[in-house]
């Protein structure tokens, strides 16, 4: 299993339309592409969270999104998940490849276009970031500024402890040497 990620995606959508895809499928240079990802991850890059992070962190191309795996995806501060969670975000994952196989043959441009969006490929999204947004806080965010409050206090908090574990680690292998 691996998720597809388009490196650049229009500014006019309000999700990043990733693809699950099989191990073998051969993804050219236009995406990122995570191997081995459990189906949750879906959930989290489909999110409005995730998108509202990678508009900050990323930069853009012109006005479009553009997705780095190394400062959107390796950043993206993600709270601890139960197990629960991860069968939720699973669930709101499957839904949004459902919805919009659905509508079967229409391109991701056409499912994505945000005047044009088919309800219950907006649902499932919209489903989806409460499923999230409750992971993170308990109830929706209210906006895109407390989306990045909120994300970037767990960053903040992910980084301080990364900081304190590096000396720890180090001093554990001088002590073994």
């Amino acid at each position: 299993m691996a998720i597809a990620v388009p490196k650049v995606s229009s500014a006019r959508r309000f999700y990043i339309p990733c693809a699950l895809t099989d191990d073998m499928t051969v993804v050219s240079d236009l995406a990122r592409v995570i191997y081995d990802a459990p189906v949750w991850n879906l959930a989290l890059i489909a999110s409005r969270l995730h998108l509202v992070w990678i508009g900050t962190v990323c930069g853009k191309l012109k006005t479009d999104f553009r997705y780095s795996n190394t400062l959107g995806w390796n950043t993206f501060p993600v709270p601890l998940l139960t197990e629960q969670n991860k069968a939720d975000l699973t669930a709101c994952a499957e839904n949004i490849l459902l919805a919009r196989e659905a509508h079967f043959p229409a391109t991701i441009a056409d499912l994505y276009d945000p005047d044009n969006m088919p309800e219950n490929l907006r649902h499932a999204h919209e489903r989806n970031d409460e499923v999230l947004e409750r992971i993170y806080i308990g109830r929706r965010f209210r906006n895109d500024t407390e989306r990045l409050e909120k994300l970037f206090e767990l960053y903040t908090k992910m980084t301080a402890a990364a900081a304190k574990a590096k000396p720890a680690a180090k001093a554990t292998r001088e002590k073994a040497n």
